[in-house]
């Protein structure tokens, strides 16, 4: 299979699987993926999602090229509306995700990385959007994602020279959360479980009042972060978390 989903402890693990192609995608990948993020959100018993490639050269080679060739342009717009919208399932799950990055990624493998709430890279890792050396320019949301990491400046030099970033770059410029050496998915899941203890509910609100930032005014985020603020009182997690401030405990949230 391409695209593989299993359980792995408190964490759902989709892995490309495509070594052999350096785990590139094609449309019928990306639709793949799609249905495994659903499938990622209707279950009720992990706390994060961890993203990877199979094998030690590659994440995500990006896009089939040969796909891309003689299309209509009706076609082509349909193709980067597919990607937008696969990868915005990232955004709207119940559970963060960690892209773990081993090896290239590149194009559409690096918009992928993006799209995850964080970024674990090894050594080896290399990312690029470099769409603009084919006439082209991203076109699954690295032109709106990449900024908003790494500020419009480095973004529009990345993306305009369609150069590659390295880890220790990419470590530097806020692309990645961290470089990590050794076992990548052990790594991902002892990043994962420094907040997946905390209240599943409660992260969301936080995720969904951090990823709105960069789409509204401050007063409007205020107002959405007073909203979401106000919700997280109400849990009662939210009622142990205190409680246990007081009593000099450990909390013992119960996602509720």
């Amino acid at each position: 299979m391409p695209v593989e989903l299993k359980k792995d402890g408190d964490f759902a693990v989709l892995t490309l699987n495509r070594p052999e192609a350096l785990n590139a995608l094609s449309f019928s990948i990306l639709g793949d993926i799609g249905r495994a993020l659903d499938e990622v959100a209707a279950m009720k018993d992990i706390r994060a999602l961890l993203v990877t490639g199979a094998g030690d050269k590659a994440f995500c080679a990006g896009a089939d090229i040969k796909e891309l060739r003689n299309r209509p342009l009706i076609d082509q717009k349909r193709g980067a509306e597919l990607g937008q919208s696969v990868f915005a399932k990232l955004g709207t799950l119940p559970v963060a995700s960690v892209a773990l990055v081993n090896g290239y990624a590149f194009g559409g493998g690096s918009e992928l990385a993006l799209a995850c709430t964080f970024r674990l890279a090894s050594p080896n890792a290399i990312f690029g959007l470099p769409e603009i050396k084919l006439g082209l320019i991203p076109g699954y949301g690295g032109t709106q994602r990449l900024p908003r990491l790494v500020g419009e400046g480095r973004a529009l030099e990345i993306i305009m020279t369609g150069r590659n970033v390295k880890a220790d770059e990419a470590e530097r410029i806020g692309l990645v959360n961290a470089v990590v050496e050794g076992d990548l998915m052990q790594a991902g899941r002892d990043f994962a479980g420094k907040f997946t203890r905390y209240s599943l509910p409660v992260l969301e609100f936080a995720r969904r009042a951090v990823q709105r930032a960069g789409d509204v005014t401050l007063e409007e985020g205020l107002r959405i972060e007073t909203d979401l603020s106000t919700l997280a009182y109400r849990t009662a997690d939210a009622e142990e978390g205190m409680a246990a401030f007081e009593e000099k405990r450990k909390a013992e949230f119960r996602d509720g």
